[in-house]
């Protein structure tokens, strides 16, 4: 009897233990769930495969039959591949050399430079496709290169140019002239200012505003802030959006460092939901609406394009449900709801995002839109949350400064851009804006159909990204075909096409023609050609073949 008694004690501490170990294991088994199933999901596993990941490149012969083409086929691609080099040199000299004496030089550029398509085609691609990488002037929807080629701008400099590259030279050049007698004095505000927080808190409907010099350096204040008044360290982001490169935002491939605070979670899913409502240590929630045209997907690009996975899965009531469904629980938590519109701000709605999809924002995040193109970040929120100190603390603050906030040119610009932003007859440009766009994608979709093309374009208003209904390993060549047509693109190729809100009927139907020209000719050089079969998977298993055949040097 004496011994069974410490026995008895040792098992009532292990029940203890695991009854108090149950509700953590419960919590992190529920983690696990609500993150997205692939490698958008699980950073730490990505950054894991992207370091096992070997480089390896084709030959000029497995250049163009690396899905197991035909010879004539091969032949057939190689002449056009080489017909279209033919016509870069030619037209684009004096901008590809330019380019070139200057990518040593910019490692940015020679970033984009190589990572325009998948690794395996980049060496060929870069020494005979080599773009151009400056332009010079700009007029209505079109830009002109060094070279005077003249092309329509769907670049949207990656979502600033909402209203069109003359309205913001306007905004700039009026700012500049009412800047002027103060110049670059910096601390002190340009009278202005008042004006502009006045409209920009009508426009986000929350109470303070504070500056700051990039949307980068705005989604990071706002951030802080929330764990600041929260006393919480987590911060949830949805697989695939992006906020900035900062890294608790980037917690996956491109960030050295792994961050600990950071919950990447699938986006519309009910497991998330039940993540947010269940854990008591989340500061925030951080949306970037842009998801709503590809949730749990990476931003698109061509250098991604290893197969015909990419799709768009738009649908404006779902994704609405969805943000109602997480304002209802951020309320319900104490969780901070961050609508990060530095790239769609302004561009669906006057009132932004908060206005197009009807759901309120604890606080939001605008970048260089705002300024007419010049460098500034923005960050409204709620009285209690914008507070960057405690008043039975002294020394407890929440720290945020920048030797370029609010600078006088960029809060003139500022002023220029939200005064013809609350005009009536500016406004009017909003009415019926979806089912414009809207109706030019399915009319373009129509013409892509009608053609036999294996292509079609997702939009979310103005923003859109191409896709493809057949498999291909090819697809990221349409980018090279797009700009031989005049179609200036971002260095993401097709996977984001940004028009700005002046493009006519007229101007539409232009890039039209040429978008359909230009996928005629993809398909008349064979890059659409595939074995009867073949699906995207076989391509991926494919590829996986061939990297452990370099792995392992076979």
């Amino acid at each position: 009897m004496e011994t069974s008694l410490p026995i008895l004690s040792l098992s009532a501490a292990a029940l203890a233990g695991a009854a108090a170990a149950f509700p953590k294991i419960q919590a992190r088994i529920a983690l696990s769930r609500a993150k997205h199933r692939s490698l958008t999901g699980h950073s730490k596993m990505s950054k894991m495969v992207a370091r096992m990941v070997p480089h390896y490149e084709f030959d000029i012969d497995d250049f163009f039959r690396s899905d197991g083409a035909a010879k004539d086929i091969a032949m057939q691609r190689q002449d056009g591949f080489f017909r279209l080099a033919g016509l870069y040199g030619d037209r684009y000299p004096k901008g590809r050399a330019l380019t070139a004496e200057v990518t040593e030089r910019i490692s940015d550029l020679r970033f984009t430079e190589t990572y325009r398509v998948p690794f395996q085609y980049s060496r060929l691609v870069r020494e005979h496709l080599g773009t151009s990488a400056f332009v010079e002037a700009s007029s209505g929807v079109t830009v002109t290169d060094i070279d005077g080629n003249v092309f329509y701008d769907l670049t949207g400099s990656y979502g600033v140019n909402i209203f069109g590259n003359d309205f913001y030279k306007e905004c700039i050049a009026e700012g500049e002239k009412r800047a002027h007698a103060l110049g670059p004095v910096l601390g002190p505000y340009h009278p202005v200012i008042a004006d502009n927080v006045k409209r920009l808190c009508e426009l986000s409907g929350l109470d303070e505003v504070s500056f700051h010099m990039s949307g980068t350096e705005a989604v990071m204040q706002a951030v802080r802030l929330a764990r600041y008044h929260t006393k919480r360290k987590r911060l949830v982001r949805f697989a695939g959006a992006y906020h900035g490169w900062w890294g608790d935002v980037q917690p996956g491939v491109g960030n050295p460092v792994s961050p600990h605070e950071t919950f990447t979670l699938a986006d519309m899913s009910e497991k998330t939901l039940h993540v947010l409502r269940t854990r008591n240590d989340i500061a925030c929630v951080l949306v970037n609406p842009l998801q709503a045209l590809h949730p749990n997907s990476n931003a698109p690009g061509d250098s991604a394009l290893v197969d015909s996975s990419r799709s768009s899965k738009y649908d404006r009531a779902a994704y609405t449900e969805w943000l109602k469904k997480l304002r209802e629980v951020c309320t319900e938590r104490g969780i901070v709801l961050i609508f990060d519109e530095v790239f769609v701000g302004f561009r669906l709605a006057a009132g932004g995002a908060q206005e197009y999809f009807g759901v309120k924002a604890d606080m939001a995040t605008y970048g260089k839109s705002l300024a007419g193109g010049l460098p500034v970040g923005v960050v409204c929120g709620r009285k209690d949350l914008m507070r960057r100190f405690r008043d039975d603390r002294p020394a407890d603050i929440c720290f945020a400064r920048g030797t370029f906030n609010s600078h006088p040119y960029v809060m003139t610009a500022m002023d220029e851009f939200l005064s013809r932003l609350a005009s009536p007859n500016f406004r009017s440009i909003y009415n019926r804006l979806d089912e414009t766009w809207n109706g030019r994608a399915r009319a373009l979709n129509e013409r892509l159909k009608a053609a036999g093309l294996p292509v079609r374009v997702g939009n979310i208003s103005s923003i859109w990204t191409v896709y493809y209904t057949e498999p291909s390993r090819y697809n990221w060549m349409l980018q090279y075909y797009l700009r031989a047509e005049g179609l200036a693109l971002s260095w993401v190729g097709t996977g984001r096409l940004i028009f700005t809100l002046n493009y006519t009927d007229a101007d539409f139907a232009e890039v039209s023609d040429r978008f359909v020209a230009a996928a005629e000719k993809m398909k008349r050089d064979g890059w659409w050609w595939h074995k009867p079969g073949l699906t995207n998977k076989n391509i991926k298993r494919q590829i996986l073949k061939e990297m452990v055949a370099v792995r392992f040097g076979r």
